[in-house]
């Protein structure tokens, strides 16, 4: 594992992925995704980190074995990542609801993806460049 690549690349994918987030679920879905209830003010810093360990997961995937330095490769690879966590996480999420809207979940699966591919692109992309 070539260690530069995993930090630049853990770094550069996290503040993508919480700039990303900020565009997807802070401006567009902001009326579409209710805060769960009793929730709170949301803080900022634990996003940001949540946002960079994605960011260092993706690095660390892509830094192993061939490493992935390919736009594509990246988009693909990263975008199962996302998926499967979003689908666990919405699914740990729902598991006291007695009524889930499948709906929501949808949304928020796809929006996780569309992220997670755009992260898995630029993660790649930074790898190339410091081959």
């Amino acid at each position: 594992m070539n260690v530069k690549n995993f930090i630049v690349g853990g770094i550069v994918g996290g503040i993508a992925d919480f700039l990303m987030g900020w565009l997807i679920w802070g401006i567009l879905l902001k009326d579409t995704m209710p805060k769960p209830e009793g929730a709170g003010p949301e803080n900022m810093m634990f996003i940001f980190l949540g946002c960079m360990c994605f960011g260092f997961l993706v690095s660390y995937v892509f830094s192993q074995g061939e490493g992935i330095s390919q736009c594509v490769a990246g988009i693909k690879m990263a975008a199962g990542i996302a998926l499967f966590m979003s689908l666990c996480n919405n699914f740990f999420y729902n598991m006291y609801k007695d009524a889930i809207d499948i709906k929501l979940m949808g949304i928020d699966v796809v929006a996780s993806a569309v992220i997670g591919s755009v992260v898995g692109a630029i993660v790649a992309v930074v790898n190339g460049k410091m081959k």
